[in-house]
């Protein structure tokens, strides 16, 4: 079974610092790109970032290069996301993604999520 658990969100002001976690089981983790989603209020949930599966290939969406960072431990089976110069339009749930094969299906998953909040 599947599950990805995510961390570490929270309050923080602008132009602070986040590093939020997701925890993988239930698949082979090293196998498998990873990517961060985000969803604000009343918007469409966007792609913040991608990772391949061995780490050495990453992709950013344009409004966040420069500022986070997509990292992996494939020994922790965990997946990073560090954030700095945070800006309040950056307030949203952080989602966790996988997209598995199994025998000859691909399915999506997705974790819970971890609410970010970027306020003075």
């Amino acid at each position: 079974q599947v599950q990805l658990v995510e961390s570490g969100g929270g309050l923080v002001q602008p132009g602070g610092s986040l590093r939020l976690s997701c925890a993988a089981s239930g698949f082979t983790f090293s196998s498998y790109a990873m990517s961060w989603y985000r969803q604000a209020p009343g918007k469409e949930r966007e792609l913040v970032a991608f990772i391949s599966s061995g780490g050495g290939s990453t992709s950013y969406a344009d409004s966040m290069k420069g500022r986070f960072t997509i990292s992996r431990d494939n020994a922790k089976n965990t997946v990073y996301l560090q954030m700095n110069s945070l800006k309040p339009e950056d307030t949203a749930v952080y989602y966790c993604y996988v997209r598995t094969l199994a025998r000859t299906l691909w399915r999506d998953y997705w974790g819970q999520g971890t609410q970010v909040t970027v306020s003075s």
